[in-house]
């Protein structure tokens, strides 16, 4: 006997979840049936004074020597020579 109040509740709140979900899906299917741009996820819209300038400048800090350490690199590849561990940059330096 107090089985069946806790299977009706349970029953109660599968009729629920379906319900739901298949709201969720239909909500979907709108958006999905609209032609035209999406959205980012989370964008809010607002405002911002970040301009794309600002990100050349810091990635022109940032990758300032990716040329010459990627030539580096190479050079080191065709003499097969090993590549510099981090660790080993510092023992030399105490030697």
């Amino acid at each position: 006997m107090a089985d069946q109040p806790i299977e009706r509740q349970h029953q109660r709140e599968r009729v629920q979840e379906r319900e739901r979900l298949r709201q969720q899906e239909e909500k979907d299917l709108e958006i999905e049936a609209q032609r035209g741009p999406r959205p980012l996820e989370g964008f809010a819209g607002g405002h911002t004074t970040w301009t794309g300038q600002q990100d050349d400048e810091a990635a022109a800090q940032v990758h300032a020597r990716d040329a010459q350490e990627s030539w580096q690199a190479s050079e080191r590849q065709a003499r097969l020579e090993p590549e510099p561990r981090e660790g080993d940059e510092d023992e030399e330096s105490r030697e």
